[in-house]
């Protein structure tokens, strides 16, 4: 999964953001001024911190020795568990045995690949399972494990309760955040902070808390731009972390092949859900008002058709080039506005308008049907439409179903049946191959119908946004098919992909003898097998009402109220 310095399909990230309701903003404010000294914002903003202690302040507010006795923040987490509206592992009430046995299945498939995870590669951020080593990449800025964080929290749903303990442990005694080098804010923000977060919610076990607003810390100086707009690359040693609220000096840069040193749709547009929530933990306001900025600068530029290109200058706020896409580059940004909306218990009016308007102009400009009568989503090139889906825009389907959940009632099945036409869609890029699993990216052009004509094309590397999708429809539908789709990919995936020691992608879905790539992805723990698992559970597991799930599939809470303690 190495992010290289040109810009082939691997390099691009997978999925959304911004959006930080005023009331919250303000209860946050007024949490990190009981806590403490004030969050820091851009340089020259900022007060400084010295030995500790703030420099001497105008004499206004209570005195010192007032100051002193404040009670430091502290989230009161039994407060929240109990305002969860569901048991986090669901009631058990009777079931078929074979949804059952398929779920059990999915489960021992969750075991293998972390078994031979921790045998051969534990510590590596993945597991290489043909040469039962282990990979390091040059995604996370020298940080381990990230297996271990993906992986957390879909070992606890799951119940396989040795797992998650050998997992704890690992972050307790191994988890080293003193590292130095070049990190993608964005991947890190999705599988280690999103990770981090979400096994504290599920569990209370204080070690992830702290990891998560420690490292979180770390990312702040990639918001060190004129626009406030993060860079893509954050150098994660070269900084101060002595306190929650020391200033930091990080190094922070765009991708070398981003064009023009612009800042990514999908990167700086998927950071607000966690953002939020380290916020939230911790009292400090200075995590939601960095993510929250993309909102106000995204809402003040000119949209070309309404629509968002994913190319954009963190120094002059202006869109560097017209590319939209609803896959890579562009996809989670519009996940997380609908998805801040929800999180913010619906409060977040903005976030909510900015995903109507974006949805609106995504319907008029790029869904298109085939000649088969398929239904897609193209890629918009400065007003050429490029006839091509991505399978990581397949989570669209998914995106379309949940918002439309909450869309007026005349508009409501209007956009389930988009959501259905589009995740059909995106299973017939599976029914049409060898493997019966999708390729990279599938097109609808020159007689061709979802399926990929490049070679470069071909792969598959154990994606989940496909049975993302399943999963979000069975929900919203109960409509069977989608728990059969999804068996089909649970059959497809231990043909094709299981290797001896694990996990592996395949180079071509088109040959029924293909090559293995040697990678078990982090995210095919944290998503995929996850996602397939939810879809065979009844809907009170990590239920749509309590919980939101990030672009990585962790899944963070709904704030229906406020955990101070």
């Amino acid at each position: 999964t190495d992010l290289p310095r040109s810009p082939p399909a691997a390099a691009e990230p997978r999925h959304a953001s911004p959006a930080a309701p005023r009331r919250l903003r303000e209860k946050l404010r007024t949490a990190a001024r009981m806590a403490g000294p004030p969050a820091h914002t851009a340089p020259g903003s900022r007060q400084q911190v010295q030995g500790g202690e703030r420099r001497a302040q105008p004499a206004t507010g209570p005195p010192a020795a007032a100051r002193e006795t404040r009670v430091p923040f502290r989230f009161d987490y039994e407060r929240f568990r109990r305002s969860l509206r569901h048991p986090v592992r669901g009631r058990r009430p009777g079931e078929d045995p074979e949804t059952r046995a398929r779920r059990m299945k999915i489960k021992e498939m969750m075991k293998f690949a972390w078994d031979n995870y921790k045998q051969y590669a534990l510590g590596k951020n993945e597991l290489r399972p043909l040469t039962k080593n282990g990979h390091i990449g040059n995604m996370f800025g020298g940080l381990r494990g990230a297996t271990v964080v993906d992986a957390l929290d879909t070992l606890y749903i799951m119940e396989l309760e040795e797992e998650f303990q050998e997992a704890k442990k690992w972050v307790e005694k191994s988890f080293d955040l003193n590292v130095n080098g070049e990190a993608s804010l964005f991947e890190v923000n999705i599988r280690y902070i999103g990770g981090l977060l979400a096994a504290y919610y599920l569990t209370g076990e204080e070690v992830f808390k702290s990891k998560a607003l420690e490292l979180g810390e770390k990312l702040l100086p990639a918001f060190n731009t004129p626009t406030g707009i993060p860079r893509g690359v954050i150098n994660l040693g070269r900084q101060d972390t002595r306190s929650l609220f020391s200033p930091c000096s990080g190094m922070s840069w765009s991708w070398g092949w981003a064009s023009a040193g612009s800042s990514i749709l999908a990167e700086f547009g998927t950071l607000h859900l966690e953002f939020l929530h380290l916020s939230e933990l911790s009292g400090n306001p200075v995590f939601a008002e960095k993510a929250s900025t993309s909102q106000l600068v995204l809402n003040r530029v000119e949209k070309p058709q309404g629509l968002y290109p994913n190319f954009l200058s963190p120094v002059t706020g202006n869109w560097v080039q017209h590319h939209v896409s609803i896959g890579g580059l562009g996809d989670s940004f519009y996940e997380y506005l609908i998805k801040s909306w929800l999180m913010s218990d619906k409060k977040d009016s903005e976030a909510k308008k900015m995903y109507d308007d974006a949805l609106e102009a995504i319907e008029k400009h790029l869904v298109k049907k085939s000649a088969g009568g398929l239904t897609y989503i193209a890629e918009w090139r400065g007003g050429i439409l490029d006839h091509k889906m991505g399978h990581l825009a397949c989570f669209s389907g998914g995106m379309i179903a949940l918002g439309a959940e909450h869309a007026g009632e005349e508009r409501k099945q209007h956009y389930l049946d988009l959501a259905a036409e589009i995740t059909n869609t995106c299973h017939e890029s599976y029914a049409r191959s060898d493997t019966k699993l999708g390729p990279e990216a599938f097109r609808f052009d020159a007689g061709t119908e979802a399926m990929a004509t490049r070679l470069s094309e071909r792969y598959y590397i154990l994606r989940p946004e496909v049975v993302e999708s399943y999963m979000y429809m069975w929900r919203l539908t109960h409509d069977p098919k989608y728990r059969q789709w999804g068996w089909e990919a649970v059959k497809a995936l231990e043909k094709h992909c299981r290797v001896e020691a694990g996990f592996s992608g395949i180079r071509d879905v088109y040959t029924t003898t293909p090559t293995h790539d040697n990678m078990q992805q982090s995210f095919f723990l944290a998503e995929t097998l996850k996602y397939l698992y939810l879809l065979f559970c009844e809907d009170d597991v990590l239920s749509l009402d309590d919980w939101v799930f990030n672009t990585e599939a962790h899944p963070l809470p709904v704030n229906h109220t406020n955990f101070k303690a």
